[in-house]
């Protein structure tokens, strides 16, 4: 059966009741090819960094034998601090002017550091593009016994807009749209894809900077995400670091409940057969369940390299409901002021639990004169393995 199909969140009353089908993405944190996995990405990038800078006066404007403690020394002649032309060519010329070493010390936000946020009164944007990948193999037991390749490449363009209502609190409206490709790669059969585009994420959170010193500095961050069609999510997280030279050491955890607008979720494709018939097939992670919750935590470095660029690199752990996942992320900024910023980043799971799972697979009966026909039935258990999932982005940060 040749289908034309598409990735989606199955959201279904299984075994002969009408489903209730919805889209899905891929998420950057979670292992999982939905977006039910990913957290605000905001977090990774939305707090302050004070670090200061001494710069030092090093060439010498006076002669050594003449030096004084004095800025400036006044001629002992005003008229001879420029020249003058009395009758004669001879100049008179300027006398002796003495310097001292002068100390001045800058802060500089930085605001790819992942605890930046907009000082009271000013705003924040950070306008994130990025490329996902996600793909493993999986076998149909039962009647089908057909092998495959799921596989899926996204590329997604994110805008996070913070205003700062005190220096230590802000507001934050967030707005994504995906550019997806989803596809099942058989074995003996005719690939089926789908191309499938929108907005898939908006959502409001407010972020407290609630520590703040020479050594220490905390964050606590709320997050409502909508996800059409798919999910309503509430997020918490917090952060904490210790500041060690031009270097922030910090551990963070973060949860996130999720309610699904079905009672089943997973990843798949959907279009019509050659007939026109519509039809369905999914591999569901759950079945019977409402909502779940997720939690993360893990450890980061943020590190200065000079005064323009900085490397950030951060190790992550996940529960994510049907698996575990450990996953690392490094980013390397340049910040030529104190108002732009571009990031370059990439994450890549390293350990998933996906691997070896067993799941079940989900078909729409198009056997027209079935009792079952147009409904969900059982097809087999499946098999994963071979799991990945990377991404790689460019991120614009402005301050103004």
């Amino acid at each position: 059966m040749k289908l034309h199909l598409s990735w989606f969140l199955c959201a279904a009353v299984l075994l002969g009741v009408a489903p209730a089908v919805a889209a899905t993405n891929s998420g950057t944190r979670a292992a999982s090819s939905v977006d039910l996995t990913s957290a605000p990405a905001v977090r990774e990038r939305t707090q302050v960094n004070y670090e200061k800078y001494e710069t030092r006066t090093t060439q010498k404007t006076y002669d050594e034998a003449d030096a004084r403690n004095l800025y400036y020394v006044k001629p002992a002649d005003r008229g001879s601090l420029y020249k003058q032309y009395a009758g004669n060519s001879d100049a008179v010329v300027r006398k002796t002017r003495a310097e001292t070493y002068r100390s001045e010390l800058r802060r500089k936000y930085y605001l790819a550091h992942p605890f930046f946020q907009p000082l009271k009164g000013d705003f924040g944007s950070v306008t994130d593009l990025s490329y996902t990948m996600n793909s493993y193999d999986f076998s149909v037991s039962g009647g089908a016994n057909e092998a495959a390749k799921w596989d899926m490449s996204r590329f997604s363009i994110k805008e996070d807009f913070s205003y700062g209502i005190t220096d230590r609190l802000s507001v934050l409206a967030m707005l994504q749209y995906d550019i997806s490709n989803y596809k099942f790669d058989w074995a003996v059969s005719t690939d089926d894809t789908m191309d499938d585009n929108g907005f898939n994420l908006m959502g409001l959170g407010l972020q407290w900077r609630f520590v703040d010193t020479s050594d220490w500095i905390a964050t606590v961050s709320g997050y409502y995400q909508y996800q059409p069609d798919m999910s309503n999510n509430v997020i918490l997280d917090i952060k904490g670091g210790y500041k060690v030279a031009s270097s922030t050491i910090y551990a963070l955890a973060r949860g996130w409940y999720v309610d699904f607008a079905g009672t089943s979720y997973g990843n798949g494709i959907t279009g019509t057969t050659s007939d026109g018939v519509p039809s369905t097939m999914f591999i569901a992670y759950k079945t019977d369940v409402n909502n779940v919750f997720y939690a993360e935590g893990g450890l980061g470095v943020f590190s200065v390299l000079d005064e323009d660029w900085t490397l950030n690199v951060e190790a992550l752990f996940g529960y994510y409901d049907w698996h575990n996942q450990a996953s690392i992320k490094a980013a390397i900024g340049w910040q030529p002021n104190d108002w732009f910023a571009l990031n370059l980043y990439g994450k890549m799971a390293v350990y998933d639990t996906a691997d070896g799972k067993d799941l079940s697979f989900w078909g729409t009966d198009t056997q027209q004169g079935s009792d079952s026909y147009g409904q969900y039935v059982y097809v087999g258990p499946v098999h994963i393995d071979n799991y990945s999932e990377a991404t790689v982005g460019l991120q614009a940060v402005f301050s103004f």
